[in-house]
């Protein structure tokens, strides 16, 4: 069908979209530099017909050779583990890096697509956000840096959009969850599937009942692929609008793995949203996009991946 560039494609979310962009067709140059990501994620693709890896940090210039239909740039930390550990790596991903991934695109005069977040959103104050609320986020905590990063990568992708005429689009992806998550990323559903696996206690941060939207990476993929396919600009929310509280989700994961884990409660980190859940009447509307995943199927496919695979539970 084409040729896909995937920065951040050894990430979580990166190699399931390569997966996908492959099977629909697509010829993919993943491009990644191992710094949260890991070959791991990619071992399924190599010698694949049409997979190309390029060991690349996208903070340094970029160049592919040959003709390029769409860029994706998903490469960042992502995990609060990761971001509060790499500040000033997040911060140059999401603005230098953004800036060289368009760049590309404008070169190459190809579709370009930024992997935002509905951290821009930071602790909301409008219940469930639209793509229409500009949020409430706090740029000199320690989350600052990953939500101001994106926020800055929005406005550099509408900078292009409408002064050099880059066909551009940005989703905004919420909490998202499956197979080739690393368990120690710091993120809840990997830690409390590694904790009940292990029959360790559950920590849940504060008492619980903050809440977050979960949806599974199929249902992800198959909704950036739909914008990327289409010629709408976003942003747009690809998330589960089904609301859970942490206490909630810690209990669902406890039953799934069938574990005897006790639950233990911890500090609430600084700027943690105490509310999360996607406005998706924007989806529905233009890609014809809903989640299809229910919460405890999703579950049961990343526990299995993780029971499945005790060498990465250990790593």
């Amino acid at each position: 069908m084409g040729r896909a560039v995937v920065t951040g494609g050894a990430g979580f979310l990166g190699s399931h979209l390569c997966e996908r962009l492959l099977n629909d067709g697509d010829e993919v140059i993943c491009l990644d530099n191992f710094l949260t990501g890991t070959p791991r994620n990619i071992e399924r693709l190599i010698g694949r017909d049409g997979f190309q890896f390029l060991k690349v940090d996208v903070t340094e210039f970029i160049h592919v050779p040959g003709p390029v239909d769409s860029v994706l740039h998903f490469a960042s930390p992502a995990s609060p583990i990761d971001y509060l550990q790499l500040p000033i790596e997040t911060l140059k991903v999401g603005s230098i890096g953004t800036l060289h991934a368009i760049g590309l695109a404008k070169e190459k005069n190809a579709r370009f697509l930024i992997a935002s977040t509905s951290e821009t959103y930071g602790d909301p104050k409008v219940h469930p956000q639209p793509e229409t609320y500009w949020g409430h986020v706090n740029p000199v905590g320690p989350r600052g840096v990953y939500d101001e990063a994106k926020r800055f990568a929005e406005a550099m992708t509408m900078a292009y959009r409408r002064y050099h005429d880059v066909n551009t689009a940005i989703v905004r992806i919420f909490n998202t969850h499956g197979p080739f998550m690393r368990p120690n990323d710091g993120r809840a559903i990997p830690n409390f599937i590694r904790q009940a696996l292990r029959n360790e206690p559950i920590t849940v941060a504060g008492d619980g009942t903050q809440t977050r939207s979960i949806q599974y990476v199929d249902d992800l993929v198959e909704g950036v692929v739909r914008l990327l396919r289409c010629d709408h600009s976003g942003p747009v929310n690809i998330g589960n609008p089904h609301e859970v509280s942490m206490l909630e989700l810690a209990e669902t994961i406890r039953d799934l793995c069938g574990s005897t884990s006790e639950t233990a409660f911890i500090p609430r980190p600084e700027d943690d949203p105490t509310i999360r859940q996607p406005d998706i009447a924007l989806a529905r509307q233009v890609l014809g996009w809903e989640p299809k995943v229910v919460l405890e199927e999703g579950l049961g496919h990343t526990i299995d991946y993780f029971r499945s695979h005790p060498e990465v539970l250990d790593a």
